[in-house]
């Protein structure tokens, strides 16, 4: 008898460890999927050239680099992708179409997931500095004017603008139990070169 419930408490004990691990797994796996989608996207980035600017970063990918985009003194450093779909942003933060590109005129809308790649978006302050680069290596800087909570059911954002503009787009707030609310963090900065 001894031996049957000591043989049960290690198959009890084995498929605890089985699903322990399973959970880790799990919890572990989308930011791994950011971190290998922006190592394939630096690489895709760097093959890119102004001639050839859709380099896909793996073979089946329906998306290709925009632009880079640096934050926190060179800390974060991103590529941006072509559109917005989720997914899209599951691999990086992703420019939506209907924006203007970073350095042109209008607003340039860059949105991406508040767990992964926009993680930073929580420390970033007013009068910060950003920095996109597009791939003719013209780098632009912005400087941050506005940092706001929006709801998305009641707002849009103004596209054509008299000045270029960046818009950082997440979802709020930061450390949600679930994903997909109606709350936005939106963060506004300036061309300033």
């Amino acid at each position: 008898m001894a031996r049957r419930a000591r043989l049960l408490g290690n198959v009890v004990m084995a498929c605890l460890l089985c699903l322990g691990f399973w959970q880790l797994g799990q919890g572990a796996y989308i930011p791994a999927k950011a971190w290998l989608a922006q190592e394939l996207m630096q690489r895709a980035w760097q093959r890119a050239d102004e001639d050839d600017d859709r380099q896909a970063p793996w073979p089946w990918a329906d998306t290709w680099p925009v632009a880079r985009l640096s934050a926190n003194a060179g800390e974060v450093d991103l590529i941006v992708l072509a559109g917005g779909s989720g997914r899209t942003l599951a691999f990086g933060p992703g420019h939506l179409s209907a924006s203007a590109l970073p350095g042109d005129m209008g607003n340039s809308v860059i949105a991406g997931h508040r767990d992964t790649h926009f993680a930073f978006l929580r420390d970033v302050q007013m009068g910060d500095t950003l920095v996109v680069e597009r791939f003719s290596g013209r780098r632009y800087l912005y400087k941050v004017i506005g940092i706001d909570v929006v709801d998305s059911r009641r707002g849009s954002l103004l596209l054509d603008t008299d000045t270029p503009v960046l818009t950082l787009v997440t979802c709020y707030p930061f450390d949600a139990e679930e994903a997909g609310g109606p709350m936005r963090y939106v963060v506004t900065a300036r061309q300033v070169y």
